[in-house]
């Protein structure tokens, strides 16, 4: 699938914004802490996907009922569900220059019902020609993501004959109804009820 950027100019990537707030002292802080043992592009960009893949729980998978939408906000509470995850991993990468990108997939069950819409972020490092799918969603029993450039290691891969999709769009902020969610939810088990089905 060709990745199609939403915006021409590769700054829009780079940008900080209400919800990719690379600004805000707490993303800085981890930023800081991570490139400190991690000096160049590519090493920097896995460990912070490590960072927020494996230190900071999804919130279904750990039963938090608190709802992030705010990079900052999922990185000083540690919690979030992909969406928010995806966000924090995006606004580390962008602190150190490294253009991000948020897209999603439509996944359902495996009768094809219940589908919902599930965020990934989309890196592109210095040297590298094409952008590449990371899932910082969070591993568990049957889920074994991993930061790849050269072959997708995300937590799902979509099943055309259920209904499932990879979309291509790169974003460069959350997708309306992604945040619409977010920030209309005032627990998870609400926004449980409310997420996209498709974009």
């Amino acid at each position: 699938m060709e990745l199609v950027q939403q915006h021409p100019d590769i700054v829009a990537y780079l940008a900080s914004d209400e919800a990719v707030d690379h600004e805000h002292p707490a993303v800085r802080e981890v930023a800081a802490r991570l490139s400190g043992e991690h000096h160049d592009a590519y090493s920097y960009a896995e460990a912070a996907y490590a960072y927020v893949r494996d230190a900071i729980p999804h919130s279904m998978d750990s039963g938090d009922l608190r709802v992030t939408w705010r990079a900052s906000d999922v990185l000083e509470q540690r919690t979030g569900i992909c969406y928010a995850k995806s966000v924090a991993y995006a606004a580390l990468l962008r602190a150190r220059g490294i253009p991000a990108a948020l897209c999603y997939q439509r996944l359902a069950d495996d009768d094809g019902s219940n589908p919902v819409v599930h965020g990934l972020v989309a890196v592109l490092l210095p040297g590298e020609r094409e952008w590449a799918r990371q899932d910082v969603r969070g591993n568990k029993p049957g889920v074994d993501a991993r930061f790849s450039l050269r072959e997708e290691r995300l937590a799902w891969s979509v099943r055309p004959e259920l209904g499932e999709v990879d979309y291509p769009e790169l974003y460069a902020t959350p997708h309306p109804a992604v945040l619409g969610a977010l920030k209309a939810a005032p627990d998870r088990p609400y926004l449980g009820r409310t997420l996209p089905t498709e974009l």
